[in-house]
């Protein structure tokens, strides 16, 4: 259990940090960085806590970076550009933010020396390509080429991740790397799908996949992963590694999540097929006997039961029942 520390979330108004606020706050002072591209805090209440402090920047800009981890013994570094469409319309800004901004963080964490206890990077599930089938951390796979931006992010995140662990390695700074597999749950906001299937279904809306429908994707909901984020932050074990953190039990199509939503949500709305010419992931499936040995990970909720909760939270947002 995290108590008593103060703790830097970088890119934390996103819906992870937001969250991670919400778990930390009560027992931890938590200095919010991040300059709202994504606001999943705006309507949480958490910016009136008493230990929540916000402070808008750039983590391109090192000396902002700098000013708001002073007195952290923990920073949880979040801040990137993030969903497909978004890394596309914005590859440079994705890359920069990575680049940059992770190489800003480090440099201020190993100015902090011994009083930083923890360095979390957060990389992603894309380093792992376009087909990864039960993939451990240790695996390699191709990302696309040169000129695809939809792979700029991927390529940022695995440098980052190196950066990370050479932080470590040269000057002792204790990093850890976690890629995320597909989160999703209430607070979510931004390009996912489970978020914009729901959106859609409550609203009456048809629900749209790309092609057939046929990618596959393993679903981890919000709990889950803080629970992971958590042991990350709490475990001595973590220190240099890097951890798939995801639930490969709840494993679908894109298509199959889509009907799942209906059926759920109880809308008699449609799933159309658009065409969609773009490169994509086709198969994304962790194995995460790494986190659950080391750390101690398990994911419990299972998907059906997490979408449910996600629904409930979205009626109520959008005053629809």
């Amino acid at each position: 259990m995290i108590k008593g520390k103060n703790i830097l979330l970088t890119g934390g108004a996103g819906f992870i940090g937001s969250t991670l606020t919400r778990a930390l706050h009560k027992d931890n002072g938590i200095v919010i960085f991040d300059n709202l591209h994504r606001n999943a805090i705006a309507k949480t209440g958490l910016l009136d806590e008493p230990n929540v402090r916000f402070v808008r920047g750039d983590v391109r800009d090192i000396d902002a970076v700098r000013a708001a981890a002073k007195d952290c013994a923990i920073i949880v570094h979040m801040a990137s550009i993030a969903g497909v469409d978004t890394v596309m319309r914005m590859p440079v800004e994705t890359m920069e933010i990575a680049l940059l901004g992770t190489i800003n963080a480090l440099r201020v964490a190993r100015e902090m020396g011994p009083r930083i206890e923890r360095f979390a990077d957060f990389s992603t599930s894309e380093v792992f390509g376009r087909y990864a089938f039960k993939v451990h951390e240790g695996d390699v796979t191709t990302l696309g080429a040169v000129g695809e931006a939809r792979w700029t992010y991927a390529t940022s995140k695995i440098a980052t991740e190196h950066l990370a662990y050479t932080y470590y390695k040269q000057y002792g700074v204790p990093t850890l790397s976690i890629r995320p597999f597909n989160v999703y749950g209430p607070g979510q906001v931004g390009e996912g799908a489970i978020h914009t299937f729901i959106a859609r279904a409550l609203r009456g809306e048809d629900l749209m996949v790309h092609n057939d429908g046929d990618q596959i994707r393993s679903w981890c909901y919000i709990d889950d992963m803080i629970q992971g984020i958590l042991l990350c932050l709490e475990k001595t074990e973590a220190i240099g590694n890097a951890f798939n953190i995801g639930n490969p039990r709840s494993t679908v199509t894109i298509f199959q999540l889509a009907r799942i939503v209906q059926e759920i949500v109880g809308t008699d709305v449609a799933v159309r097929h658009v065409r969609w010419d773009f490169p994509d992931v086709e198969l994304r499936v962790p194995d995460i006997t790494k986190a659950r040995t080391l750390l101690g990970f398990a994911p419990e909720v299972e998907l059906e039961d997490g979408i449910a909760r996600t629904i409930e939270w979205y009626r109520r947002q959008l005053g629809t029942g």
